[in-house]
């Protein structure tokens, strides 16, 4: 059974099942005893999970009126994270946050705060029930998105998803590609084609382990990581 480290947040169980029910162990890192060089050796996957805003100043901006921090050192450790597993080709399966923070490791930059920088856009920020829907994505054709969610993909290439966020990946990392985004424009998925499996997601899928509309993104992510 593949070891999937979840870097630490504050709600972790959704995470956790998601994984669990798609075939893989989930671990939630401790950064006080699992250091980025251990994780690398230890495991099989990693899952950067969501939470705060990533500083600012990383990627070279000032911070918005609304930035909203992540918990104290946690930038630092899952950028670190991050780029461990990508050197070593380790899967990685980022969501909301994690997309975030997936982008910046590689050079990339975020809308800072979606409300007041994209004009007419969509409800992003829908909290409650946790996964009501919000809007619907667009999926590039043959990517590994789209792959994944063939079978729930609607007329065209359309997904209905939740969404809970105010930033989202604006300039794209190196080695990155957009593999879906909102009506509005707003990036909704990002990936990386020359890994075994690099993924980002905008929206929470780990809020559906009970229907499993979502499901086949965790079974492709652990069945990666088994291999």
């Amino acid at each position: 059974m593949p070891k999937i480290a979840i870097a630490p947040s504050s709600k972790t169980h959704d995470y956790e099942e998601s994984v669990r029910r798609a075939g893989g162990e989930p671990v939630v890192l401790d950064p006080a005893t699992v250091t980025p060089a251990d994780f690398v050796r230890d495991f099989d996957g990693l899952l950067l999970a969501g939470g705060g805003d990533v500083q600012p100043t990383i990627y070279g901006e000032h911070p918005h009126e609304t930035f909203s921090a992540a918990e104290a050192g946690r930038d630092e450790y899952e950028l670190e994270l991050d780029t461990r597993a990508l050197e070593a080709d380790m899967p990685v399966l980022a969501i909301c946050r994690g997309i975030q923070v997936l982008n910046v490791a590689r050079g990339g930059t975020l809308v800072q705060d979606i409300p007041s920088e994209i004009s007419h856009h969509e409800q992003h920020d829908l909290r409650e029930p946790r996964f009501a829907i919000a809007h619907d994505i667009w999926m590039t054709p043959g990517s590994l998105l789209e792959r994944l969610m063939r079978e729930r993909i609607e007329e065209g290439d359309a997904c209905a998803v939740n969404s809970r966020h105010h930033q989202a990946p604006k300039t794209i990392g190196t080695g990155l590609v957009v593999t879906a985004t909102a009506p509005d424009g707003v990036v909704e998925a990002i990936e990386d084609p020359s890994k075994r499996f690099c993924l980002g997601v905008q929206w929470h899928p780990e809020n559906f382990w009970r229907t499993g509309e979502f499901r086949a993104l965790f079974e492709g992510f652990v069945k990666a990581a088994r291999r």
